[in-house]
């Protein structure tokens, strides 16, 4: 069985200040977002791309990012208690941040910038899909460094068993009434639990970008690239939620899927719905 290699949060201690891992993970993100910017425009030099356009694409896609993720976490997933404590949601450092939310944030952010630049909606967003799962891998990368968004309860037989120490509080919760559970913790300190983190690191990002990158080769209708990566996304999640462990403060929801399944099956309809209409086009 694997166990939790218990990394230090913190990457880099500068006295009164430190870098954490997560923080880190942001930027990979933004770099990777770069160059591979700067890649798509390489080859494809007819499509009216500048590097200056990718740098104030960048400016916004930040921007959407964490006002968006931030926002969506609010509202998604604690709106009571942001409620009776409307301050906190300045809190970013404390953590809470949603992919679903970021998303969002981003269309925002990419419908400002298209109008800006002249360009259609889904002309920037067909631009901007290739970039971003590497980023998405990277932050899916800090949550594993960080031992946090651990997997559901597994088999401590399975090979790919993991026990995560920092999952403590969730353990004795779960082996509270489950004998079982109860009896594996005795045996092991810990409950053995998928490693959800990298399973989404996996999909969601190494597939997905593969996937994306292969495709956005070669010219395809407007939207169609948005539409992968809708579906894309949206399928990879909904698979991997099966595995991660749903927060606490919500649990699992209606027909058994966690919240992060019911925020992507929109998704899945969405890239469904806009590969129809974009492959009709001439």
């Amino acid at each position: 069985m694997l166990t939790h290699p218990q990394i230090d949060a913190v990457a880099i201690h500068l006295g009164p200040l430190s870098i954490r891992w997560y923080g880190l993970m942001y930027l990979v993100g933004f770099v990777f977002f770069l160059w591979l910017g700067h890649r798509r425009i390489k080859r494809n030099p007819h499509s009216g791309w500048t590097t200056t356009q990718l740098d104030d694409l960048l400016f916004y896609g930040v921007l959407g990012v964490i006002l968006g993720g931030r926002l969506g976490y609010v509202l998604f997933y604690k709106p009571a208690f942001y409620l009776a404590n409307p301050l906190d949601v300045l809190k970013i450092w404390e953590g809470g941040m949603a992919f679903h939310g970021g998303f969002l944030g981003v269309l925002v952010a990419m419908w400002l910038f298209g109008r800006k630049t002249g360009r259609s909606f889904f002309e920037v967003t067909d631009f901007i899909a290739p970039l971003v799962p590497l980023g998405l891998a990277a932050g899916r990368l800090g949550n594993f460094i960080n031992g946090e968004l651990w997997g559901r309860v597994t088999s401590p037989d399975a090979p790919w068993a993991m026990l995560f120490p920092t999952a403590q509080q969730a353990d004795l919760k779960a082996a509270q009434f489950n004998p079982a559970y109860n009896a594996m913790l005795q045996a092991y300190g810990a409950l053995p639990r998928h490693a959800s983190q990298l399973y989404q690191f996996v999909l969601e990002g190494l597939l997905l970008f593969v996937v994306l990158w292969v495709f956005s080769g070669k010219p395809r209708r407007t939207g169609q690239v948005s539409a992968v990566f809708l579906l894309g996304y949206g399928l990879c999640r909904f698979v991997a939620e099966f595995a991660r462990e749903p927060d606490d403060f919500l649990g699992i929801l209606t027909f058994g899927f966690s919240m992060g399944q019911w925020l992507s099956l929109p998704m899945i309809l969405a890239g469904a719905a806009l590969w129809y209409t974009s492959s009709k086009q001439r």
